[in-house]
């Protein structure tokens, strides 16, 4: 049986080299929400000169929006949204100190460049198994953006919430390494 690292935030510089390519990992700890809408707007304020509502620094987004909460639940089902679909607003962030990214799909060369500049990196959630995820969320509050409905910025706190580490602080992808092992 493969080992699991488990990991708790915030994440430090030290912990995110150490982090290797198609390691699992467990992270427990506070993570925040946020898809493309929240993404716009938190570059926006960046624009404008102004503070962000949340602190980024050694942080990890999740890219979901949660659906509503069942009766006796802390946080409906919560499956990974696409990635790529922040890369846009990706590196302003990176370069504030966000450390990690929790999503599916490819990230753009732009996004990898500042995650290897920034030492941060990309974890993978399996889309199919978002009640499954939803277990490992132990609570979830908005903090931002609420009229954004589910694509409101929420903090979360999760323990032992299950990814991979799909392209890690050196630019070892997955997406890269993996395809030709299967090819014939």
């Amino acid at each position: 049986m493969e080992k699991i690292k488990k990991i708790k935030t915030p994440l430090s510089n030290e912990l995110m080299q150490d982090l290797k390519a198609g390691e699992n990992v467990s992270i427990t700890g506070y993570i925040y929400t946020g898809r493309d809408a929240a993404h716009k707007r938190l570059i926006e304020l960046l624009k404008e000169g102004k503070k962000l509502p949340i602190e980024v620094k050694g942080q990890i987004i999740y890219y979901v929006g949660p659906a509503p909460t069942p009766p006796g639940y802390k946080c409906g089902s919560a499956g990974p949204t696409t990635s790529y679909r922040m890369d846009p607003y990706t590196p302003a962030l990176l370069d504030l100190g966000l450390k990690g990214m929790i999503g599916k799909g490819l990230r753009s060369k732009e996004v990898i460049e500042s995650m290897k500049e920034n030492g941060a990196v990309y974890f993978a959630a399996v889309g199919g198994v978002a009640a499954v995820i939803a277990k490992s969320i132990k609570s979830s509050e908005v903090v931002a953006y609420e009229d954004l409905g589910p694509e409101a910025i929420h903090k979360f706190y999760v323990e032992d919430f299950p990814v991979i580490v799909c392209i890690d602080a050196k630019g070892e992808n997955l997406y890269e390494s993996e395809p030709p092992k299967y090819r014939k």
